[in-house]
């Protein structure tokens, strides 16, 4: 590249990450929402070995949603909070082995404000990438419904980038 605001990083195994000072974002610290370890599996992979290959801050986000409360009852949580710090656990637990430097939080949001949780994450850790994994979906479901990823991609103020699943795993 011959811009001095951008640089290319290559990781030991030949994936060209790219990245950058101003507009754009910065290795140094990088974001990756999961949902369960197997789902998120490629992106937090991709991130843990840009981090290593950086020296940079990896913070894994898991967010617990929950359904809007009811007439005459509180919010319904699918998953208790024990289970939510579990899916953060197990993601930590397979970075810190690589040297990593990672941290993790777990968030409570509505189920439709799941991206709108990421991306103010992302901007109050100071995030210069957000990896995520965008789940196979028939593409006349992602265009009815919409994805997380897409809305994340929309929504965040630095870049994104997105991994298949099984992708670099």
């Amino acid at each position: 590249m011959t811009s001095m605001d951008q640089f290319a990083v290559s990781l030991p195994d030949g994936t060209a990450l790219f990245g950058g000072r101003g507009r754009g974002g910065s290795l140094q610290r990088m974001l990756v929402p999961v949902s369960t370890p197997g789902d998120s599996a490629a992106a937090l992979a991709l991130a843990a070995r840009a981090c290593t290959a950086v020296g940079g801050m990896l913070r894994v986000v898991h967010v617990r949603v929950f359904f809007p409360p009811v007439r005459g009852c509180g919010p319904f949580y699918p998953e208790s909070s024990a289970q939510a710090t579990a899916v953060i656990e197990e993601a930590l637990t397979g970075v810190w082995p690589l040297g990593v430097k990672a941290s993790g939080i777990v968030i409570d949001a509505e189920r439709s404000r799941r991206a709108r949780a990421i991306t103010a994450a992302a901007r109050d850790w100071g995030a210069g990438v957000i990896v995520l994994t965008r789940r196979s979906r028939p593409a006349v479901s992602r265009l009815l419904l919409g994805s997380v990823a897409d809305q994340v991609m929309r929504r965040a103020a630095c870049p994104v980038l997105v991994v298949r699943p099984g992708e670099l795993a």
